[in-house]
């Protein structure tokens, strides 16, 4: 079955039951929705694309610092208001509705990474749901990712449960990190963390299960197995995606079902193909994408610099 044969599956952005069977179409097929952390209008064209080459869905993420240079840098953003990171987002999300149907394929519009100190932030994109849902009949994004991964785990899940419990009559589909993820994203430094934090244990995933699942199904971990931000020189990082068939089992075994749980991968640039493969064998949805399009982005235009430097010069 292709995706396209999922119920209700559209050219656009997706949300509530199309977005969940699309992503239960990826667990089931083995493979995961690649999501892409875009800044601007020229990225999100650029992942739009892609997706459109390849007769793909894929994932527009922004994240807190993403949104705000996306509505502009010489806007205020106070601490604990973030205005302009909840315009950004909200603005972002608004232009991907606006095009994504003209590429022909499904798109998700996600937000990545809240950390307690963002929830101003999150709080603003679920006011901008809420908007849109009344008028609309769906949330204004298909889903969103509390980090709170730097909190004790039993009030990780419990501001988890809070905001879950709003998600849920818009069918909005909530990511939750469980496990740290080291490097360094959106201003949380984790390169320092110690190497055991880097890996989750099957309890912890399966309490998050626990937690989440009697207010909502849909919901997805971003279960910690070595994964890192950033790329990073082979042999500081030992990835070990095996674990998540490990918490696979554990929920097999006090659920009766196999393979309940819907992961994610981050941290995925640069990664080894044979450990993305063992990831996507253990249930892992959605995979995302940063460092390596920044890279792409900046080589690019360093490229048609070069290519155009005597005529560019010229024009000065």
């Amino acid at each position: 079955m292709s995706f396209w044969d999922v119920p209700g599956c559209k050219a656009g952005v997706v949300t509530g039951d199309v977005a969940w069977g699309l992503l239960q179409h990826a667990k089931a097929n083995g493979y995961a929705i690649p999501a892409f952390n875009c800044t601007s209008t020229s990225t999100i064209n650029s992942v739009l694309e892609a997706g459109k080459e390849l007769n793909r869905p894929v994932m527009i993420q922004f994240s807190e610092g993403g949104s705000a240079f996306l509505a502009g840098k010489g806007l205020p953003n106070d601490k604990g208001v973030l205005q302009a990171s909840i315009l950004g987002a909200v603005a972002g999300a608004h232009f991907v509705r606006a095009v994504a149907p003209a590429y022909g394929i499904p798109v998700f519009v996600h937000s990545d990474h809240c950390a307690k100190k963002l929830l101003p932030w999150f709080d603003g994109m679920l006011d901008a749901d809420e908007a849109f849902f009344k008028q609309h009949g769906e949330p204004l994004f298909s889903s969103h990712m509390l980090d709170l991964s730097e909190e004790p785990d039993e009030e990780n899940i419990e501001i988890c449960k809070k905001y879950l419990t709003r998600m849920a009559p818009m069918k909005c589909i909530l990511e939750m990190e469980i496990g740290i993820t080291g490097g360094i994203e959106d201003g949380v430094d984790n390169s320092g963390a110690a190497k055991e934090k880097l890996y989750s244990t099957p309890e912890d995933v399966f309490k998050v299960y626990e937690g989440l699942n009697p207010i909502s199904s849909m919901f997805t971990i971003a279960a910690a197995f070595g994964n890192v931000h950033g790329v990073y020189k082979a042999g500081n990082v030992v990835l070990k995606p095996e674990l998540l068939g490990d918490f696979q089992k554990y929920a097999e075994e006090k659920l009766g079902t196999s393979k309940p749980l819907f992961f994610v991968f981050h941290g995925g640039s640069g990664s080894e193909k044979h450990h993305i493969a063992t990831a996507l064998g253990n249930g892992v949805v959605k995979m995302n994408v940063d460092t390596d399009t920044q890279w792409a982005y900046w080589e690019g235009l360093l490229n048609f610099y070069k290519k155009k430097e005597g005529y560019l010069q010229g024009q000065i």
